[in-house]
């Protein structure tokens, strides 16, 4: 299965995808080095720890449990991190190796970002989300009460290495929240690639390794593209965030609770191409093809009834892609192409959250 390779401004992250590449040794030397401490959570600990234990035997690798979910993302466990390096006599060399979903590298990303000013970082994403997305491109961080996101790093990993085998053992609605970040790619990128997805409904939904390496690797080949051309979201990388400024504002309204991450960007992006429908940027069945699309593949499209329309336009107004004190907002202009607009109106921004 392919190598791929993300060149940035720091170097060159490289990008394995093979088949039982976590039990894989020969795989690993080459992208660690010094100290190695394993951060995972408790559900993926349970089925991977120890096998990647094993793997980097050689490196006698520590390890850190955290809990599990987007409420893991936290200073006090960014804090254990750092305590458990300090602890391990971890010097500049070492590598953190970030075995779990989007959470666990956000947090394991940042940690190595900030420890003795940045030490090398290896992402092993058990997730199809962090496969597809969290774990390429280096943006790393942890919540706020405020907001998602808002302390963080870019950082980029030394490699990232990704096992479609992982995603058997993963919680079915995770599985399914991951194939909203999917769906991005096609939304603004790629029309041919909504085509693939509407064909291959049925073996995404059972979960086939063949055709989960056709989507992991397209989707990390569009990740690449884009951070390769704005590492660090001076403009077309800001394009990733289709539907996640209605999403991020979700997730924070509801506690980080209620919402897997990909679920509440299938409601952004059905929101955000019915805005874009409303605004003339593209057809009402254009958006109403993207909504089915979510919709066959289990995920949800309508936003939270209990939560106040004004509740969320107050969310979305801290989103940190904002510029000047406007909602800044990923928007289409055609299936398979986005564009970035700052100039929508809070009341027509109401009237789409309330209808």
């Amino acid at each position: 299965m392919p190598v791929l390779e993300l060149n940035h401004a720091a170097g060159c992250c490289t990008i394995k995808l093979e088949r039982g590449l976590l039990g894989k040794p020969a795989g690993w030397r080459e992208h660690v080095t010094g100290k190695v401490l394993i951060v995972t959570d408790r559900i993926v600990a349970g089925y991977y720890l120890q096998p990647l234990v094993q793997t980097l035997a050689e490196f006698a690798p520590a390890e850190i449990i955290l809990p599990p979910g987007e409420s893991a993302k936290t200073l006090d466990n960014w804090h254990a991190i750092l305590e458990k390096l300090a602890s391990l006599g971890a010097q500049r060399d070492a590598t953190i190796v970030a075995l779990g979903g989007g959470v666990i590298g956000d947090l394991a990303g940042f940690a190595a970002a900030s420890y003795m000013r940045g030490i090398s970082v290896v992402q092993a994403p058990t997730t199809l989300l962090a496969q597809v997305d969290a774990a390429i491109g280096g943006k790393t961080g942890f919540n706020l009460a405020a907001g998602k996101n808002l302390v963080g790093a870019f950082h980029q990993p030394t490699a990232v290495m990704m096992d479609v085998e992982s995603l058997a053992t993963l919680d079915e609605r995770d599985y399914l929240a991951g194939l909203a970040e999917v769906i991005k790619y096609g939304a603004i990128r790629d029309a041919s690639f909504i085509d693939w997805l509407e064909d291959n409904v049925d073996p995404l939904l059972q979960r086939r390794a063949d055709t989960l390496e056709v989507a992991v690797a397209r989707s990390a080949q569009h990740k690449i593209e884009v951070v390769e051309a704005d590492e660090r979201e001076a403009g077309q990388r800001a394009l990733l965030n289709f539907g996640h400024t209605f999403g991020h504002a979700i997730e924070t309204a509801t506690g980080y609770e209620r919402y897997r991450h990909g679920e509440a960007v299938a409601i952004g992006m059905h929101l955000a191409a019915r805005l874009s429908a409303k605004l003339d940027l593209i057809a009402d069945s254009d958006a109403q093809r993207l909504t089915r699309l979510l919709a066959s593949l289990a995920l949800p499209t309508d936003p939270p009834a209990d939560v106040e329309s004004k509740a969320l336009l107050a969310h979305m107004h801290l989103d940190k892609k904002n510029r000047g004190g406007k909602n800044r907002l990923i928007l289409l202009d055609a299936l398979g192409a986005a564009i970035i607009r700052d100039d929508i109106e809070p009341n027509l921004l109401l009237e789409l959250l309330e209808s």
